[in-house]
């Protein structure tokens, strides 16, 4: 988990807000970018998601130059509808809160900032931030078969659930061929050069690793053999 980059976008008109905050969030975060208004803050999450590199926690103000923070907050959300908010204002006014509530505001800091209430706030929020990126990578890491049996690509350990159903490098390497593109029909020839490395590998070969393979997932097979075209997960 502590492998994990943890990014933060900063959006903040009023400059000693701006110090204020950028300094608090740099001890906690890994990652910070500071835009001075709404427009650029859209700007720079724009370039930043194009690039695949996501904010974790966009820290905003609302009422701002060029483009105020709801909508901004609203552009973003159009791009990612995921991304989640923490609001920086002085108005206290309930129309904002209102408007905010369907916008993944998870937070709210009220000018003038109390220091513990935002270090208190931003560790919550870096703690789930961590425990839901590592729930992203091991869910990433797993394909799941059917409702039975599931791979680790990262391990290449086949699961009954959380037993590892123990399999010899062959079989092994015949599960990671089919998991390649899961969907995709595997033909013969393929099967023999990722698992032998050579297509000249007899067909009562493969059919025997294909055979002890299935004997281990006897309570819901999910290896199907399509006559003339070759074997996919089904």
């Amino acid at each position: 988990m502590n492998d994990l980059i943890t990014r933060v976008l900063l959006v903040e008109d009023e400059e000693d807000a701006r110090e204020i905050l950028s300094f608090y969030l740099d001890t906690i975060f890994d990652e910070v970018e500071v835009a001075e208004d709404g427009q650029e803050g859209f700007e720079k999450y724009k370039k930043s998601f194009e690039e695949k590199k996501a904010f974790d926690l966009v820290l905003t103000d609302i009422k701002m130059p060029n483009k105020d923070g709801l909508s901004m907050i609203e552009d973003i959300t159009v791009l990612n509808d995921n991304q989640k908010f923490i609001i920086v204002s002085a108005h206290k006014d309930e129309e904002y809160l209102f408007k905010s509530i369907s916008l993944n505001v998870i937070s709210y800091f009220v000018k003038p900032l109390e220091v513990k209430n935002i270090m208190e706030i931003l560790k919550k929020v870096k703690t789930k931030v961590l425990e839901d990126k590592s729930k992203e990578e091991i869910q990433e890491e797993l394909i799941f078969l059917n409702s039975t049996y599931s791979f680790n690509t990262k391990s290449n350990l086949l699961l009954k659930g959380e037993k590892i159903i123990n399999l010899s490098k062959k079989e092994t390497l015949l599960l990671q061929a089919l998991v390649t593109n899961v969907k995709e029909i595997k033909t013969k020839e393929f099967l023999k050069e990722f698992i032998w490395n050579d297509v000249k590998t007899s067909d009562a070969t493969m059919r025997t690793v294909i055979k002890r393979v299935k004997d281990k997932i006897v309570d819901e097979d999910f290896i199907v053999s399509k006559k003339g075209l070759g074997y996919i997960i089904d």
